[in-house]
């Protein structure tokens, strides 16, 4: 059984378990709706948006030009001995390898742009999670769960819906944001 089905299986068996003891107050947020109504979140996710457009142009760049010199390689393959041909080869191994690394450096699990979204993103996802807190504690909420993330709700009561709280909490104006 995979975490997705086990998860929500233990969550509901745990919540029906303990509600014989005592009644619990749940409610939900929708995060994609928080984030994308705040706007140092934006801001901050337009840079990084910028700041990984370059590095992938820059890889697609020297990916041509790793394409032109292997087709240039076998274009001229019959005419290098077997030194030069080795060399050339030798050439364009080391440099799809400097390619990779470049991709990994940027891209990679630990790369440049995961670094620079923890860095950013961090201070932002504390505030709201801050918020979501102050929120639950004041309402006094058991469970507070994201509507957005991979646990699927196949119902919700709108009235459980503390969004608005959230980003009021946040400072945020949410007489013009619409609901969704």
């Amino acid at each position: 059984m995979t975490i997705r089905v086990l998860f929500p299986v233990l969550l509901l068996t745990a919540l029906t378990i303990s509600s014989a003891n005592a009644q619990h107050k749940i409610a939900y947020v929708d995060s994609e709706r928080i984030y994308s109504s705040f706007p140092e979140f934006s801001t901050a996710q337009q840079s990084l948006d910028r700041t990984a457009q370059q590095w992938e142009q820059e890889i697609e760049q020297r990916q041509d030009e790793l394409d032109e010199m292997f087709q240039e390689y076998q274009a001229r393959e019959l005419l290098y001995t077997s030194d030069s041909r080795q060399q050339k080869q030798n050439e364009i191994i080391a440099a799809e390898e400097e390619l990779e690394r470049l991709r990994m450096q940027y891209f990679g699990p630990e790369g440049q742009l995961f670094q620079q979204q923890e860095q950013i993103l961090r201070p932002i996802q504390e505030k709201v999670l801050i918020a979501i807190e102050e929120v639950a504690q004041a309402d006094d909420f058991d469970y507070v769960f994201d509507r957005s993330g991979d646990f699927v709700f196949l119902y919700t009561n709108q009235s459980l819906d503390i969004t608005d709280l959230v980003l009021e909490e946040l400072g945020i104006d949410v007489s013009r944001n619409t609901r969704q």
